[in-house]
């Protein structure tokens, strides 16, 4: 058996022995772990004093910050918890611009002075803490050598602790924001983005004539999916290792052209794997609901029940980090990459987007009464205004270098952003726009009367798979954001945008109704006029088709195929505008994250040149001379010829990707990204291609990384 072939036996040999943690009777309350390593609100009244606990939850309901007694009862209860269950330390858990989460770990234990040590958390440090900022990405807010940064408690998303072989640690939410006060997260701005769209959310409802609600939430369901492979070929793979994806490899002879791994059955081992990962996952509150294969074979999905955006942006760090930690278990590798594999599907993570009041109503959901229709209306129609008008900077939110190898490719979705509101509902918008409706048809449109919506059933239509931000019952899907992506920067523009299309509906909406018209009759009036101003960017066809692409530059819709073309629009005039006047962002605070993207995208794009060099030249050339040599030596010319003309053109190409990677740039700068992407990326995909090329005519024993039929299919 030659060598690649003993790699593959031993890849795919795995003993349930040595992970399994048997089966649980879970009708007994003991096996119940939901949720059992957060410092909940159910552990929170356990724990707190009465009067404390009414006096925290008041001080959440409200907004407000806390007191320094009361955060010392909640600090002294929580360490006490924490201690319980094995925790010497804790951390202030953040999120800055590097799109992972970081912390810094300080001791519960001091010393005494007489050669002993007594736990002391106090208030102050649950609250804030001064971590190391200088080398967080910062976008010019602050340089190198200013090194201070404050990390304060988000106490809307509860602490929990993260246990380890060899102890555990308390973690603690956090904001992280500089000493002038910018954000240098992704929490603050979109907990100031929940905020704000709240209170015009409010305001349109009072005008509506609902004036119960105190607080609209949005809320957010994450589906991740994300590529497994064996460890062992990872590590035998420099690009995975260094980049998250395969800089080389030709499509294996069989793919997902079969669509039999779509919803298939799941490996033992891998089905293990999601098991445990979602056993870790529910001892920490996350809510975890789905599993399944997904389309490319090696590629899963995992999708949780909806949270409040900012505790699910929180819980998908989570996600990200148990699902790689776990993998490693089961001799498995986890891969987020957005496209791990050429030629095969990519991985996003969709966004499941949604607006509901403190008392459990759904502002998406289609009512039950003609009233309940009205507000369905009014807030759909504010989001399909704000959709069109800053559909640029919502794509710009799912831009980096990853994305550029999936959005605007033949799967989903498209670089256009455009809206699918189903065939039942978009006739409805439509039939509003015309004022008709057949008077003899029970719920249909009477003129510009009262809406009565047919009894919508909660999928009114098919689905889309090719549409990036489609209506699916009582949520908007935006499915082009990235599987390695925050869900940070997305949502906050999603309900910054559609804070100002609220407001801008509901005076215009007042003055209808100051004008006399009755509310009905002025909802549909506003309806109409918000769908013929906006229907351009509804679209319930095939997304991926060249009539598509050139009926969308008809209707003016922007198609930003690569992330140089995309951030520009997070610093147009219009977003800067609407950041500001919502106080989500202040100029140098947006500004700051597009600098940050930008040399991400440079950066990381430069990372893979490099390797792509090195790998070429150090391995793959090698194995083609070997390959060479071997054929030379028992005389066969012509399969010589074949492959020293390949071995030449091969090295002509290194050369030429050394040297334009030996170009000076500033990553920082949007024209050297430019410059990266139309003469870097080109020369490394033509690396790729004699390479591939190489590697169907190399012996197998010579070539020298494991090939995508192995990777993909040996589970």
């Amino acid at each position: 058996m030659t060598h690649p072939r003993q790699r593959n036996v031993s890849a795919a040999r795995w003993n349930a022995d040595e992970v399994a943690f048997g089966i649980d009777d879970l009708t007994r309350p003991q096996n119940q772990v939901f949720g059992v390593d957060v410092f909940s609100p159910a552990v929170q009244r356990q724990r707190l004093p009465k009067d404390v606990y009414k006096r925290l939850q008041r001080t959440l309901e409200r907004g407000e910050a806390l007191d320094v007694t009361l955060a010392d009862a909640v600090a002294s209860a929580m360490r006490d918890w924490a201690l319980e269950k094995g925790a010497s330390h804790y951390t202030h858990w953040f999120q800055p611009l590097t799109g992972h989460t970081a912390e810094k770990h300080d001791s519960f234990f001091n010393p005494t002075g007489d050669g002993g040590a007594i736990a002391d958390f106090s208030g102050k440090e649950l609250i804030q803490a001064e971590p190391d900022a200088s080398s967080f990405p910062s976008g010019g807010i602050r340089s190198t050598f200013e090194a201070r940064g404050y990390t304060a408690w988000d106490p809307t998303s509860p602490a929990f602790v993260l246990e380890n072989p060899n102890g555990a640690l308390l973690c603690i939410p956090t904001a992280f924001t500089s000493w002038t006060g910018e954000a240098l997260d992704t929490k603050i701005p979109l907990l100031r983005s929940m905020d704000v769209l709240s209170r015009s959310a409010i305001r349109a409802l009072s005008t509506l004539g609902d004036d119960d609600p105190q607080r609209v939430l949005t809320t957010i369901g994450a589906e991740q999916e994300y590529f497994l492979i064996d460890e062992q070929y990872y590590y035998e793979r420099p690009d995975l290792q260094i980049t998250g994806r395969t800089l080389f490899g030709t499509k294996p002879p069989k793919g997902h052209e079969l669509d039999d791994h779509y919803f298939g059955s799941i490996p033992e081992r891998v089905l293990a794997y999601m098991m445990e990962a979602e056993r870790t996952l529910e001892k920490l509150g996350v809510p975890i609901k789905t599993r399944h294969n997904e389309v490319a074979p090696g590629q899963y999905e995992l999708a949780p029940l909806f949270e409040t955006s900012n505790v699910a942006a929180d819980h998908q760090h989570l996600v990200m980090q148990i699902m790689a930690s776990t993998a490693t278990r089961y001799g498995l590798v986890c891969l987020l990459h957005e496209k791990p594999f050429s030629g095969v599907n990519g991985s996003g993570k969709h966004n499941n987007w949604s607006m509901g009041t403190d008392l459990g109503g759904n502002l998406l959901d289609p009512g039950d009464t003609p009233h309940g229709n009205l507000i369905f209306l009014f807030f759909c129609s504010a989001v399909i205004q704000a959709v069109d008008e800053h559909a640029g900077m919502l794509r710009a939110t799912a831009a980096n270098v990853g994305q550029d190898w999936r959005l605007g490719a033949n799967e989903a979705p498209p670089a256009i952003i455009s809206m699918f509101l189903g065939s039942e509902l978009e006739s409805i918008f439509e039939a509003i726009e015309a004022g008709e409706g057949d008077p003899s048809a029970p719920g249909s449109f009477l003129g510009m009367g009262t809406p009565v919506l047919p009894p919508l059933p909660r999928h009114g239509g098919d689905r889309n798979r090719t549409s990036p931000f489609a209506f699916t019952g009582n949520k908007f899907e935006f499915r082009a954001l990235g599987s390695s992506q925050s869900l940070g920067l997305t949502n906050t523009v999603l309900n910054t945008m559609t804070a100002e299309a609220i407001d801008d509906l509901n005076e215009r909406l007042e003055a209808k109704l100051e004008a006399g018209t009755e509310l009905a009759a002025a909802v549909t009036e506003l309806t109409a006029e918000v769908y013929k101003a906006h229907k351009r960017v509804v679209f319930g066809g095939d997304g991926y088709s060249q009539e598509w692409q050139d009926e969308a530059a008809k209707r003016g819709l922007l198609n930003h195929r690569t992330t140089p073309d995309a951030l520009p629009e997070l610093v147009t005039e219009k977003s800067i505008k609407l950041f500001e006047r919502y106080e989500v962002l202040s100029e140098r605070e947006i500004e700051a994250r597009y600098d940050v993207l930008v040399e991400q995208y440079s950066a990381k794009l430069n990372i893979e040149a490099e390797t792509c060099a090195s790998m070429a030249r150090t391995l793959i050339l090698p194995a083609g001379i070997a390959q060479l040599s071997r054929v030379e030596s028992v005389g066969l010319e012509k399969q010589a010829a074949e492959v020293r003309a390949l071995v030449d053109t091969f090295y002509d190409k290194i050369l030429h990707l050394e040297k334009l990677n030996a170009t000076e740039g500033e990553l920082a700068d949007l024209e050297h990204a430019k410059f990266l992407r139309d003469e870097v990326l080109p020369a490394m995909e033509s690396v790729r291609e004699t390479a591939d090329e190489l590697e169907k005519i190399v012996a197998d024993d010579l070539w020298p990384l494991p090939h995508y039929s192995e990777m993909l299919f040996i589970k």
